[in-house]
């Protein structure tokens, strides 16, 4: 039997994200807002992040604006998320975790303090920050699928 190869993604996000409000977990939650960047930190604006929280059974997804920023509204009561990163240029979406607050658990456990800094959103206002970047310095934390 042949397989087809992966084939690189987008930018065609828009046909999807235009039907409802996807990125809001809970209304009542509060800001989650980052930008996707590549590996010389310039934003992408055509990528796309869906964000899981298995507590609470949510799902939420944000494409990117032309500054590459994306943004959530997370319950306030959820400890960590998980995220999807779709972007031009990948062949497979990227996973990761978005730490919303300070916990402990096995996966930071194994990671060294500079890495474990790539998953923590950092409180800024009335919201919470999270950047997410491909490659590169500070390359965020990536996990097999």
């Amino acid at each position: 039997m042949n397989r087809t190869p992966s084939q690189t993604v987008g930018p065609y996000y828009a046909i999807g994200l235009c039907r409802r409000e996807e990125h809001v977990l809970d209304p009542d939650g509060i800001e989650l807002a980052g930008k996707l960047l590549d590996g010389r930190g310039e934003p992408i604006e055509d990528g796309m992040v869906e964000a899981w929280d298995a507590t609470g059974r949510r799902w939420g997804r944000s494409g990117t604006s032309p500054d590459g920023s994306f943004l959530f509204r997370v319950p306030r009561n959820c400890d960590v998320l998980e995220a999807f990163v779709f972007s031009r240029g990948l062949l497979r979406h990227q996973r990761t975790r978005i730490y919303l607050r300070d916990v402990e658990d096995d996966v930071l456990a194994g990671l060294s303090p500079e890495q474990q800094a790539t998953l923590q959103a950092v409180p800024v206002d009335d919201g919470l920050r999270f950047d997410i970047r491909l490659q590169g310095e500070r390359q965020t934390v990536f996990f097999a699928h």
